[in-house]
């Protein structure tokens, strides 16, 4: 939706700003926490580490958490890691498809430019 969509370009700007003062580096709680402060300087409605039902041809198996969940519809996962990989874009599109939410971002703070650190994850 169009508001998911402003929501991810919000929930980035915070993200930028965060990467801009810390820069590279540090654990991924680290930017959790800083990232959470930065949500709430800018209004932006957030949860943090909710946890969701996983679900196997009817059976709950188990839970899981996200990271963020930013509104009602975007999953934030945030990574301080070498690169994203493949896996990573694979957990995030199973958490939508999990939370029936519509997209995730993953952030990875672990970079020199965080714009290079984003990836949309969108269920197809």
């Amino acid at each position: 939706s169009a508001e998911v969509n402003a929501l991810s370009h919000e929930v980035i700007g915070a993200a930028i700003e965060v990467h801009r003062v810390l820069g590279p580096g540090y654990v991924e709680s680290v930017y959790e926490e800083a990232l959470c402060i930065e949500l709430q300087t800018r209004g932006i409605a957030f949860k943090r580490q909710p946890v969701f039902v996983v679900d196997y041809k009817g059976h709950r198996v188990g839970e899981g958490r996200l990271d963020l969940l930013a509104g009602d519809g975007l999953i934030v996962e945030l990574k301080a890691v070498e690169g994203l990989m493949s896996i990573h874009t694979a957990q995030a599109t199973s958490y939508l498809k999990a939370t029936g939410k519509e997209l995730a971002l993953l952030i990875n703070f672990n970079v020199p430019i965080l714009k290079d650190g984003i990836r949309r994850v969108v269920l197809s």
